[in-house]
């Protein structure tokens, strides 16, 4: 099976500490969120980009005290699991006509780039943007 690419949404939501008490949909949704992580964790091959990790990396910044966000960071970037695609300005340009076409925004948009590019059809996600998408099948859970 072929590496699934890992939104930021996951990431987010299976390490954010929430301020307030969550909604059942909400403890569903950080709970397949963290089970994602979890399979990752434990050897599941999957795939993201930089700028992906970027917007996990601005989200737990602002969440939590920024070692505790660096942890989480560096936990990610140095998994054996995780393959980071590097994102060049062409690649943003096609993001950008994708999303507009399909009416998504830039960063999710960029994912498909990304992941037609590699020969993937599966996204960890749980924006549904990405149900918008031809050829992209969202996973989250």
């Amino acid at each position: 099976m072929p590496p699934r690419f890992v939104d930021a949404s996951v990431f987010v939501h299976a390490y954010i500490r929430p301020k307030r008490k969550l909604r059942p949909h909400e403890r569903t949704l950080k709970a397949h969120a963290r089970d994602i992580v979890t399979r990752i964790n434990e050897g599941e091959e999957t795939v993201t980009s930089t700028v992906h990790l970027s917007e996990v990396a601005n989200v737990l910044e602002g969440w939590m005290s920024l070692a505790d966000a660096r942890t989480i960071q560096r936990g990610v970037c140095t998994r054996d699991t995780i393959r980071i695609l590097p994102t060049a300005k062409p690649d943003v340009i096609e993001a950008l006509a994708l999303g507009s076409d399909t009416a998504v925004g830039t960063s999710d948009a960029l994912a498909a780039v990304l992941m037609k590019r590699e020969g993937l059809g599966e996204v960890y996600s749980f924006d549904k943007d990405f149900d918008r998408i031809p050829d992209i099948r969202r996973i989250s859970a």
